[in-house]
């Protein structure tokens, strides 16, 4: 498989930063050029439209679930383990693609909706085995959402031992016992 060109990956970056920072309204396609330091020819040249742009940053951003699963499946510790473990935070490439996905879908793009759709269908799928039913699976992703969140709001979590706005250590490994003992 062929490597994209370093160009259409620059504006894919620019693009997603924008949207991050800024979101939908401020990621035109004359700002996402000017941060990739790409003239409006060459980003042209990738991207046709502003609606290509967001097609292929979501293209991009299943590619790396896929990837992320793929890579919590090899986990010793287990997915679910695993799965919870990655819910916070870390300005990961897959981190950074969810919340631009997720800024293009608070701005109305049912293409976003459906591929953050997508995305949790994929981490259903490879959890379910490791759940004993529908309702042990949905704590599992609840969990999941609730790590994430109160991480992007730098809440502690109750009865974290350590300071820092997500438990760590001990405290996380408790949390997820706790979860994997509720979903098995």
């Amino acid at each position: 498989m062929s490597r994209p060109p370093r160009a259409r990956e620059s504006v894919l970056d620019a693009f997603e930063a924008l949207l991050i920072a800024e979101g939908p309204k401020a990621a035109t396609m004359d700002a996402a050029a000017q941060a990739a330091g790409v003239s409006k020819g060459g980003l042209l040249y990738h991207f046709a439209s502003k609606e290509a742009l967001e097609t292929a940053l979501l293209e991009r951003m299943e590619q790396l679930a896929r990837e992320d699963v793929a890579e919590m499946e090899a986990e010793p510790e287990g997915i679910v383990s695993a799965f919870l473990r990655s819910s916070v935070m870390d300005d990961s490439p897959i981190d950074r693609a969810l919340i631009a996905g997720s800024r293009l879908a608070q701005g109305g793009s049912a293409a976003a909706v459906e591929a953050l759709r997508r995305v949790r269908e994929l981490w259903e799928e490879a959890l379910r085995p490791h759940t004993r039913d529908e309702t042990a699976l949905q704590l599992v992703l609840l969990v999941s959402d609730g790590l994430y969140f109160n991480n992007a709001l730098g809440v502690q979590t109750p009865g974290a031992t350590v300071p820092g706005p997500v438990p760590e250590g001990a405290a996380m490994d408790a949390l997820i016992a706790l979860v994997e003992a509720s979903a098995r």
